[in-house]
């Protein structure tokens, strides 16, 4: 099957050089990475996060970007079916498809032909041009976007809650930000949009970060309406506590304790003892149990002034969203204060072991530090590289099969440690929050030292 349709916006214009990079061969690594994002868009609904199956799955895809008199049209070659009705490309991918084309020229173009930067600034400066680049940055709308976390693999009930809690903050004219596929990253999407229906308050913000090697695993819901892609997990991550006016922690897995340590890390840090970035981990009563053992791992690991940094409001959607609404102009207020941007916080100070991309290969996570004599903001960091390296085993092809090849990764640190670590991944396992189908084979192994 091929089809061809138009990019909207601006992309429907690109130079003679862009359409060049993006040709197919192969040699071209942009244009796999290309390639691969705009199949993880079409791919939307998967049931699997196994992106090594949705590539061989769709092995025979291509598209092409063609010259045309008037700009440019893409060419889709066997494409996922459902990614269209009655032969036409549902226009939410539509839009996604230009965002991949979008994100991946600019980042190509701007960044990726130059040496990695190693200063902080600079870090987040590319992630605002990024943002800039893609529109998300909205000088002229009123603040106050609410970024959710929590597990792609989550209990139907618990999805029913991140549904309601997205309903509620609808209602009260908030936007949401996620990471923008299934699960707890859908649901509140899909709840605010009722809830901004019923208030008449027009189209919402639904914005969806991703980054390249977790695009495929967890594909765009057709939701979000502003797709932006970022060249790295620590640059995502970045984006999002930049981007947002306060945090929702849902019920999830090895995933959401790695973003929950990142934003902690970072607010532990002594210069970041004023900030306001309100904090809220909540769920079904059913989810109370697992906020206890992340409460607990938490207080016995970082301490009781981290667990100072976030409330737990449990099976109360309306009061989450109550909550964060006064919470919001307690932010504003302070960033007035400061003088920051209302839309963006440059005043959040994020060191560099929170900002260089982590390669989790078995050598790198092997010599994590996990040692209770380490400042605790530099412990929060290792640790949610701990969690981010199990991540990549878990879903990111390139590192299943270098566990697949190597075994699992041996992580160790001081006992106590470990303890409160392998409990923790013990009950994502028991739960089920590891893998959306099929027995979990742990891509890790605990050792004490």
């Amino acid at each position: 099957m091929q089809i061809e349709l138009n990019p909207v916006g601006n992309m429907c214009l690109l130079s003679p050089l862009e359409v060049d990079q993006l040709q197919h061969s192969a040699n071209s690594e942009l244009y796999q990475l290309y390639r691969n994002c705009s199949l993880a868009v079409l791919n939307v609904g998967s049931t699997t996060d196994d992106a090594e199956a949705i590539y061989e799955t769709y092995k025979d895809f291509n598209i092409q970007v063609l010259k045309r008199e008037r700009g440019v049209k893409l060419r889709l070659i066997n494409p996922p079916d459902h990614a269209f009705v009655d032969g036409k490309i549902i226009k939410g991918i539509q839009e996604q498809l230009s965002a991949v084309l979008r994100d991946i020229l600019f980042i190509s173009t701007r960044y990726l032909a130059t040496p990695p930067p190693r200063s902080s600034d600079l870090i987040t400066h590319i992630v605002f041009d990024i943002f800039r680049n893609a529109g998300a940055i909205k000088l002229d709308s009123e603040p106050g976007v609410i970024t959710c976390w929590g597990g792609h693999s989550i209990k139907h009930e618990e999805y029913k809650y991140t549904k309601n809690t997205g309903y509620q903050l609808g209602l009260r004219n908030i936007n949401i930000c996620t990471g923008c596929g299934p699960g707890a990253m859908k649901g509140p999407m899909k709840g605010a949009t009722f809830g901004h229906a019923k208030q008449r308050s027009g189209i919402g913000r639904y914005i969806g970060l991703t980054e390249p090697s977790i695009i495929a695993a967890e594909p765009p819901n057709t939701i979000v309406n502003e797709l932006v892609i970022m060249p790295d997990i620590e640059k995502r991550l970045e984006a999002f506590v930049r981007l947002s006016h306060g945090l929702i922690i849902f019920p999830g897995g090895a995933g959401t304790a790695e973003e929950l340590l990142f934003v902690l890390g970072i607010l532990l840090h002594p210069e970041n003892k004023l900030q306001k970035l309100p904090i809220v981990l909540t769920g079904p009563k059913d989810a109370e149990q697992y906020f206890n053992a992340l409460d607990t791992f938490i207080g016995e690991i970082l301490g009781a002034d981290a667990q100072q940094l976030y409330t737990i409001i449990i099976d109360d959607s309306e009061e989450v969203a109550k909550y964060l609404k006064e919470q919001i102009s307690s932010v504003i207020s302070y960033r007035k204060a400061v003088g920051d941007a209302y839309h963006y916080n440059w005043t959040l100070e994020i060191e560099a072991q929170f900002q260089q991309p982590f390669e989790p290969n078995h050598e790198n996570m092997a010599q994590i530090s996990l040692h209770n004599d380490l400042p605790v903001n530099e412990l929060a960091a290792n640790l949610r590289k701990i969690f981010s390296g199990i991540v990549a085993g878990n879903v990111k092809p390139e590192w299943v099969k270098n566990i697949r090849k190597n075994g699992p990764y041996e992580i160790s640190g001081d006992k106590e440690i470990m303890t409160h670590m392998d409990n923790l991944l013990s009950s994502f396992v028991k739960q089920g929050r590891m893998k959306l189908q099929g027995e979990y084979t742990p891509c890790y192994k605990i050792v004490s030292e």
